[in-house]
């Protein structure tokens, strides 16, 4: 931070605008466009960088990529320059093949990003605009709202009941009160009450702020490098990292094996270190990365046609492993179109007066904005012109009650409508259909009573009192007492049509929906009844609140509907969700949910949400609607089994043949393959697998969630390792014994009959079914079928001696065609065999979390 602002809290506004260069109408575009390259550095996560250039180096920065280059550029000046260049020449074009796929994927993905991009309101030379919030600088002016995210940390010029959940700072969980004032330069944060800071988000009420700080000068900021925040790791990263660790393990015992092995029988050193590292490359699945990206690029644009919108690529897996779905009820559930039904006396009468004053109350309130009142407001229309406001107390999650001051004919009144437990706290009398108090104690088993009633018929209920007060132009909470009960005000959101089809898909595809509410038992239990859930098991806030983290993981997993919830209580259900086992999902959209949707392993927000919901969110619906959520979970899982296909190919066709190319460079005289031919059997064998991510996917392994298990892809490269090694020492013994092949011969149809039965075999394990009831897609065929063609006709093209090649007679590529054939009638049975046994052993094992990807019952 900049020394002038160090202690910007304890400035007068005027100074702080004056230090910062700014004025009160914001910075003008130019001022702002400098600022931004001025401050780009200082971001507090900075822009990945996707541009051309990083993309290409980064394709070459595996340590064993860089071990090969570097030995061919050294074999150039020691050795044979012209294989050198082939091996540096297939090393590029691998690079290139990676690149110009992950470039295209990148491309998309930052095209799906910016249509849910979170903004942030500044005043730029008097006009407000929408900018996003990496573009916010020091000096503008910031215009703040209910569920508005702070883009920096920010000194208040102006301030309207603003309240602001500050939690990621200082720990405190109620919102801090806000207002324009000058503090001591020593006051600690948590009683900076005239600023606000990033990471926190505004609650309610409304304010104007001055940018002081962003990024890494925040306190924020300081605090996250520190600590060097990270997001935490998803299942699918994790699962991606534990592969790559198997795979290393199994390549540096094979490959210092080998080289130790070469140079014990006296080859030529710097042979035996290009063949060790040309076998490195090959057993390492290079492309992994960029597949990875292009597979879960391909899911987020088609996710994307399904209205999903994926903001965090690695969460993809994660929602296709989703397995319990929490998700508030109205608009999800229900229509989202709250409409008040009518405004009862506490005797259950409609009541004229009654509806004068919440509407009064609604009319008036500047806090959060709520469909409640926008239903209010839209039920009828009401001549208030006779009436002004004086002041408000906002609502807040903790009050559940929202009150306004008002003047008019009746001279000065309270009035106060929110959840009826709340109100009626504050109450002392009911006033009847006539007008006249009671002491409410009198009449309250009639008011719980027919609140009861008009629960039971899902109509959601809030009570409404008032209170005439002297002259007085401020009121605050502690003048919420002594109020008078007036009546019930009733809404109707009924619930979605088909929405109980909905949920039953949800259901059909291992998705269990559990409904998170601020709404009373009653009503749940009757929305919960009407949408599906027989006999619903309904837990309450107050009786979560009484219960131990123990006896609560112990019946999580049993419970439908949570009612009566409380903001901080949601956050507790997702993690006892999590500790029982389940990959929880949250949709929420609300300033209240931010906690939850972080605790969430994937959290889902919506595009009408409160910023800090959508930033929080991994995932963005464009309708809130869970019809699209059954689509994304589908896309998901479609994104996830695309790539595990790769990994199962590169851990069977790929690991045998290199696993049998080094037995075989020690049991003969010379080295099976050239350098050089390895890397050219690696980069056509991927060829096909790069247009994985458009392959279809059996609905059999769309059924249920999936998640990695590293177990079964060993097992799985243990079981086909093995059958491909078998059938390339069968290929060694029909070319040395049968067809008498000199070195170049044995060489060339090694590579040939290697690159067909690796390319071939992929259609085989793509599949849980046999290869022939399991369409491939067109371009996935196309792939395949063009890789076999250009390895057939390689040894014949006039550069083939080039690449350690000579043409073959027919009957070599006769016995070829037999061994191939062979081979993939044995991965067939091989796969059948390994299916069955995994799901004996599945179905043996005790019940736990979502089954792996490659385990589902046919």
């Amino acid at each position: 931070m900049d020394q002038p602002t160090s202690s910007f809290w304890s400035l007068q506004a005027g100074e702080a605008v004056g230090r910062l260069g700014s004025t009160p109408k914001g910075l003008s575009s130019a001022e702002s466009v400098a600022r931004l390259k001025r401050y780009a550095g200082n971001r507090l996560v900075p822009k990945k960088r996707t541009d051309a250039f990083t993309l290409l180096v980064g394709q070459f920065s595996s340590p064993i990529v860089l071990m090969l280059i570097g030995a061919a550029v050294i074999s150039i000046f020691l050795h044979d320059p012209t294989d050198a260049v082939i091996i540096l020449a297939i090393v590029l074009a691998s690079g290139l093949l990676g690149f110009w796929q992950e470039r295209g994927a990148a491309g998309a993905v930052e095209k799906l990003l910016s249509l849910v991009e979170v903004k942030a309101k500044v005043l730029r030379e008097g006009v407000p605009a929408e900018v996003p919030l990496a573009e916010v600088v020091p000096g503008d002016i910031v215009l703040l709202s209910a569920g508005a995210t702070a883009p920096g940390d920010c000194l208040l010029l102006e301030s309207r009941d603003l309240f602001a959940d500050e939690a990621t700072l200082t720990g405190e969980t109620f919102p801090a009160e806000k207002s324009v004032g000058i503090l001591a330069a020593e006051t600690p944060l948590g009683k900076r009450t005239n600023s606000v800071f990033m990471g926190t988000h505004i609650v309610s009420g409304s304010g104007t702020a001055l940018v002081v700080a962003i990024g890494r000068d925040t306190e924020f900021g300081k605090v996250s490098e520190r600590l060097k925040l990270r997001p935490p790791e998803t299942d699918f990263e994790h699962g991606v990292r534990r592969f790559g660790y198997l795979l290393l393990e199994v390549t540096l015992l094979l490959v210092i094996g080998i080289f130790a092995f070469n140079v014990y029988l006296h080859r030529p050193v710097l042979d035996s270190f290009l063949f060790s590292m040309a076998l490195a490359v090959g057993l390492t699945p290079q492309l992994l990365p960029a597949i990875v990206s292009i597979n879960l690029a391909a899911g987020a644009r088609r996710m994307a046609e399904r209205k999903v919108i994926v903001k965090r690529l690695s969460s993809i897996e994660n929602f296709g492993s989703m397995n319990v779905l929490c998700t508030d009820k109205t608009g999800t559930i229900t229509e989202g179109e709250v409409t008040l039904q009518s405004v009862n006396d506490p005797e259950g009468k409609e009541n004229e007066r009654a509806l004068l004053y919440v509407y009064l109350n609604a009319a008036f309130e500047t806090g959060i904005t709520s469909p409640i009142d926008a239903a209010i407001r839209k039920h009828c229309v009401i001549d208030i012109s006779a009436w002004k406001k004086v002041d408000e107390v906002p609502y807040d999650f903790l009050r559940k009650r929202l009150t306004v001051l008002v003047s008019g004919p009746e001279g000065n009144v309270m009035i106060t409508k929110g959840a009826l437990a709340q109100v009626l706290e504050v109450c002392a009398t009911a006033e009847d259909s006539s007008g006249s108090e009671h002491p409410l104690e009198s009449v309250r088993t009639q008011i719980e009573t027919r609140f009861a009633e008009y629960s039971q018929k899902g109509q959601r209920t809030l009570g409404l009192a008032r209170r005439k007060l002297g002259a007085t132009s401020r009121i605050s909470k502690d003048d919420e007492t002594g109020m008078c009960f007036i009546g019930f005000v009733l809404f109707t959101d009924p619930p979605k049509p088909g929405i109980a089809a909905t949920i039953q898909r949800l259901g059909e595809l291992g998705v269990r929906l559990k409904v998170i509410t601020g709404d009373n038992a009653l009503v749940a239990e009757s929305v919960a009844r009407q949408i599906g859930f027989e006999n619903a098991a309904v837990l309450s806030g107050g009786e979560l609140k009484d219960m131990s983290d123990g006896a609560l993981l112990h019946r999580v997993d049993n419970v439908n509907v949570f009612a009566e919830i409380e903001p901080n209580q949601k956050e507790r259900i997702i993690h006892a969700l999590r500790k029982a086992g389940n990959v929880v999902g949250y949709i929420g959209d609300g300033i209240n949910d931010a906690s939850a949707l972080h605790a969430a392993d994937v959290g889902l927000s919506v595009e009408g949400a409160a910023d800090v919901a959508k930033q929080v969110a991994d995932i963005v619906l464009l309708e809130k609607n869970l019809d699209v959520l059954v689509d994304g979970v589908r896309e998901g899982r479609i994104t996830f089994a695309n790539t595990l296909k790769y990994v199962l190919i590169a851990t069977s066709a790929n690991f045998g043949n290199m696993f049998s190319m080094a037995g075989a460079s020690l049991l003969l005289p010379f080295l099976p393959l050239l350098p050089k031919q390895i890397l050219l059997t690696n980069m056509l064998t991927d060829m096909p697998a790069m247009t994985i991510s458009s392959d279809g996917v059996d609905d059999e392994m769309l059924a249920r969630p999936r998640r990695w298990d590293i177990a079964f892809i060993r097992s799985f490269m243990l079981t086909f390792g093995v059958l491909s090694s078998v059938f390339d020492y069968l290929t060694f013994g029909a070319l040395l014994y049968l067809l008498h092949a000199n070195t170049i011969q044995f060489r060339t149809m090694w590579f040939v009959e290697s690159v067909i039965s690796a390319s071939l075999i992929l259609l085989v394990v793509r599949s849980r079914r046999p290869f022939f009831r399991s369409k491939p897609s067109l371009r996935l065929l196309l792939a395949t079928l063009g890789v076999v063609v250009a390895t057939v006709a390689l040894p014949y093209l006039p550069f083939a001696s080039i690449l350690g090649f000579t043409p073959l007679p027919m009957k070599y590529l006769g016995v070829a065609a037999v061994i191939v054939t062979l081979y993939i009638i044995s991965g067939e049975l091989a796969k059948h065999l390994f299916y069955r046994r995994f799901d004996r052993e599945r179905s043996a094992a005790p019940a736990g979390g979502p089954p792996a990807l490659a385990v589902t019952p046919s």
